[in-house]
């Protein structure tokens, strides 16, 4: 490799070492610090061009290594914008993203466009290293000429400049959608000041709500500045759109009225006024369609799926109308549960959609005879970590120890922790965890993103470094954080897809962790590892009475597992509702036609629902996932691995869960073969060599109780 590709400067953004100095890091240093990585990174690629056009013989080092190492400034200058736009995110560095986004986009067409390096990856391809290159360098190889012919190598003249114009286009039309959401999310807020209206509602909702309230005077539109503090008591109470305040509000308000203003807020979010996101909607499916038809593709479903598991998407329909079909009987009986324990407690009106998510808690409380509220107090997140890693040391033989103090945060309520092999005390990786939710200035949902990746270089091995955020309810009071069940799943979740980022040993970038794993086979580890949460000695372990100390009740889970399987027929039916929604929108939908997004949501939904839609659902607008994410043409992707998580599991069920010895047996496997191999294999081999043979979708329609529907 020739000399390192590493600008220097006091602007934090161009740090060549260490972690992030998110504590220092400005809008005011974007553009400079951008601007410094394209000018190096243009003069670089332009070097590598002209050795290559002078007769220098292609090899995995100076082509795919040189490429990773001019990338390696984006990874530390640009990453860390990206990170804090999605945590951090405010007018002036909403200014300087958007500004610089266009030039990023750019250098990256560049890259792949450029036939001098197109004709040099093809060359080993096909030269005589390429029989003793490793698998993963093989799958690289190929990788980035399929990535290439999907950025337009193969186009010129005017349809190349068309192409990189809808790129441009279509980059800031993702950005526009996700700040539309995120500002329509924070804009809407429902004060509650009638004491009356608050009734049933859960102490935790109500701390919450009047914290928020207090933190709004002044600041949210109707809440003055010298507004009477509230008390969780007495209010007022202010609810908004946010995961932690919306979903328990459904579930609790007995104010049918408030729950209904509360749902149609939520499904017409971003879908008026200057949040409006309609329009962006189909300009960025007419674009999109337009770009795979550049590409000699039928639609843009054909352009995602050239790069995923899946073969066609004639076996994406096939799957969910087998899921489907299992699904429905059982949703249907989900429905005539509900409808007649509703008329039984006195309901007389006809069961609606702002009913549903009430009714149905009250069935579930009555039914399993507890509450989120009874389950709260025994989920500090501090107890929850603590048994989350006991689960990653005694089934993956790692240990995650606090590291708070040793790497600057963009908040204070971020954690950070370094991960080791429990056997040899190696250190593997180490990742943040910012928890909370901050409707302020962080986007809605749960991720996990790479901060930096597993490579080994000249300079030696960068250990990976992962980013886990969730939106989980903050601390209230005097009172820790106190988690649902469902936010203890999601973060086991999002530890999942870290596990997998941090435990690679592979040490190409473009292979390790999730790079270069197909998109539809990326959630199989992080829905492997809700399993966990419904084992009863894992589970048991990992609570706490924050007052007492004592742990969950064994009767207690019990009735949460055999919740497991609750409405699940609905719960299926929903999640297909969004992945075939997805797919009709970007194979058959003609977006320069009469008919709308919302009339293909409105006919999926007449298929996934046994309520009709409401006419003014534009759930879409809202929808991120797939106008601002990875998941267009790709939300099946939950779906479909899934099936492979499910069946992973049963390996653990198979083995005996009570038996630990088997446990860590599998679970080396596992990381030997799942968690470490990234993208250097197949998913299908990877999934094969840990199972032995290719999976079973009965596994997962066994586990929610649906094989026999």
């Amino acid at each position: 490799m020739t000399d390192a590709f590493h600008p220097t400067t006091d602007n934090p953004l161009l740090a060549t070492t260490g972690l992030p100095p998110f504590d220092r890091i400005e809008p005011a240093h974007v553009e400079p610090a951008v601007t410094a990585i394209l000018s190096e990174a243009e003069r670089w690629i332009a070097s590598l061009e002209a050795r290559l056009q002078e007769g220098e013989t292609p090899t995995f080092e100076n082509t795919i290594e040189e490429l990773d190492d001019i990338g390696r400034p984006f990874e530390r200058g640009w990453g860390p914008v990206s990170h804090l736009f999605s945590v951090k995110n405010s007018p002036a560095l909403r200014k300087a993203y958007e500004a610089a986004l266009p030039r990023i986009v750019d250098v990256g067409l560049r890259v792949k466009q450029s036939e001098v390096l197109y004709r040099a990856v093809k060359s080993l391809r096909e030269g005589p290293e390429w029989e003793a290159l490793p698998e993963a360098r093989k799958r690289i190889v190929e990788q980035k000429l399929l990535s290439a012919e999907l950025a337009g190598i193969g186009l010129s003249g005017e349809r190349r400049t068309r192409f990189n114009e809808i790129a441009q286009e279509l980059s800031k039309l993702s950005t526009d959608f996700s700040n539309r959401v995120l500002d329509a999310t924070r804009a809407f807020s429902l004060v509650v000041t009638d004491p009356a209206d608050s009734e049933g509602l859960p102490p935790s909702l109500r701390q919450l709500a009047s914290q928020s309230y207090n933190e709004g005077r002044g600041k949210v539109r109707g809440i003055p500045a010298d507004a009477p503090e509230s008390t969780p008591d007495a209010g007022p109470w202010r609810f908004t759109l946010e995961t932690p305040s919306f979903v328990p509000f459904m579930e609790h308000c007995r104010n049918r009225a408030l729950r209904e203003r509360m749902l149609r807020a939520y499904v017409t979010r971003a879908s008026r006024g200057p949040h409006d996101n309609s329009e962006i909607i189909r300009r960025i499916l007419q674009l999109r369609l337009e770009r795979a038809k550049l590409l000699g593709y039928a639609h843009h479903a054909d352009v995602s799926l050239a790069e995923k598991m899946a073969p066609s998407v004639a076996a994406v329909e096939e799957m969910f109308e087998t899921l489907r079909t299992a699904a429905w009987a059982s949703a249907e009986r989900d429905m005539c549960e509900l409808t007649e324990f509703a008329a039984q407690a006195g309901f007389t009106d006809e069961l609606l959609h702002w009913d549903v998510g009430f009714w149905a808690e009250r069935l579930r409380e009555q039914r399993f005879e507890f509450t989120d509220e009874q389950l709260r107090p025994y989920f500090p997140l501090e107890r929850v970590l603590h048994g989350l890693f006991g689960v990653a040391e005694r089934v993956f033989g790692i240990s995650v120890e606090p590291a708070d103090g040793e790497a600057p945060v963009w908040h204070p309520d971020v954690r950070f922790f370094k991960v080791f092999d429990a056997e040899s005390g190696v250190q593997l990786a180490s990742f943040y965890l910012d928890p909370y939710s901050r409707p302020e200035n962080k986007r809605g949902g749960a991720w996990m993103n790479d901060c930096l990746v597993r490579r080994r270089s000249d300079e030696g091995l960068q250990l990976p470094v992962a980013h886990l955020v969730c939106n989980s309810t903050p601390p209230v009071g005097k009172n820790p954080s106190l988690m649902t069940f469902r936010e203890v799943e999601t973060l086991f979740h999002e530890f999942g897809h870290g596990l997998q980022h941090m435990l690679t040993t592979v040490d190409d970038a473009d292979a390790a962790g999730i790079n270069g794993i197909e998109w539809d086979a990326v959630e199989l580890p992080s829905q492997f590892m809700e399993n966990w949460c419904y084992h009863r000695p894992t589970l048991l372990g990992m609570t706490a009475h924050y007052e007492t100390g004592e742990p969950l009740p064994g009767e207690l889970f019990e009735k949460i597992k055999a919740a497991r399987t609750f409405r699940a027929g609905t719960g299926l039916l929903r999640q297909l509702q969004l992945g075939m929604t997805d797919i009709e929108l970007h194979t058959t939908f003609d977006p320069h036609g009469d008919e709308t997004p919302f009339d293909v949501q409105q006919r999926i939904w007449a298929k996934t629902s046994l309520l009709p839609m409401l006419s003014e659902n534009r759930f879409l607008c809202g929808f991120t996932h797939i106008f601002a994410g990875g998941y267009s043409a790709g939300y099946y992707s939950y779906k479909w691995a899934e099936v492979l998580s499910a069946d992973a599991f049963a390996a653990f069920e198979e083995a005996g869960l009570d038996d630990e010895a088997a446990i860590r047996e599998t679970g080396r496997r596992f990381r030997d073969t799942v968690l470490s191999a990234g993208g250097g294999r197949h998913p299908m081999d990877v999934f094969k060599d840990f199972r032995s043979r290719e999976p079973d979708p009965a596994a997962l329609l066994r586990q929610f109780g649906l094989l026999d529907s």
